[in-house]
C-alpha cells in the first residue's frame, strides 16, 4: 500500500512538473499575494474522492485563508504539506480503519510532520488561515493537498501545490526536487 501512495505522490509531482513546464493549456492569472492583514482566499472543494481545483497555486511567503468546502456526502480532510507530512497522516489515519460509523476518530502526528490539517464534515465550510512558508518552493520537495480518511488517498484524493510568482508563472523547480 505504501508503494501505491508513493506512486500517487509521484504522479502528482509529475503532473506538477508538466504544468510547470507549460505542458498544459491555460495560464494562472496574476496573483496579488495575501498579507497578514488581508489574506488571499483560496477555495478548495472536496467531494467524491477529488479536489477542485486540480492544482492549488500559492505564492511563497503569502498569507492565505483556505476556504474548504465539503460538497460530498462523507467527511473529508485537507492536509497541506510535503510527502513526508502526507505519509505521517496516512499512517495515523490507517489506525482508524474499521472504526464504527460516527464521528471520525481523533488522530494526531508529531508537530514536525503535522503540516496544516483541516477536517470538514459533509456540507460544511471551514476557513483556515495559513502563511505559506517562504522557503517552500526551494525545499526540493513537492507539496500536496491530500485526504487521509481511510481509503481516500488510495482513491486518488490528492492534488499538487504549484508555487508561483505574482505574475502567475510557476517558480523554477529546484534541481534534485524529489518525491520520497
Amino acid at each position: 500500500m505504501r508503494t501505491g501512495l508513493r506512486a500517487v505522490g509521484a504522479g502528482a509531482f509529475l503532473g506538477l512538473t508538466l504544468v510547470a513546464c507549460g505542458a498544459t493549456a491555460g495560464a494562472t492569472p496574476a496573483i496579488t499575494p495575501g498579507t497578514s492583514n488581508r489574506p488571499r482566499p483560496v477555495i478548495i472543494l472536496a467531494k467524491d474522492y477529488t479536489y477542485l481545483p486540480a492544482v492549488v497555486d500559492l505564492v511563497p511567503g503569502e498569507s492565505v485563508v483556505f476556504q474548504i468546502v465539503n460538497g460530498g456526502l462523507i467527511v473529508h480532510e485537507v492536509v497541506i504539506g510535503t510527502m513526508r507530512i502526507q505519509d505521517a497522516w496516512e499512517a495515523a489515519e490507517a489506525a482508524t480503519v474499521g472504526a464504527p460509523p460516527g464521528p471520525t476518530p481523533v488522530v494526531s502526528v508529531p508537530p514536525d510532520v503535522a503540516g496544516l490539517r483541516v477536517v470538514v464534515l459533509s456540507g460544511q465550510r471551514v476557513d483556515a488561515p495559513w502563511t505559506v512558508p517562504s522557503d517552500a518552493s526551494s525545499s526540493g520537495d513537492a507539496w500536496l493537498v491530500g485526504c487521509h480518511i481511510p481509503g481516500h488517498w488510495a482513491e486518488g484524493m490528492v492534488v499538487p501545490i504549484r508555487f508561483v510568482g505574482t505574475d502567475g508563472r510557476p517558480l523554477p523547480i529546484e534541481t534534485g526536487s524529489k518525491v520520497p
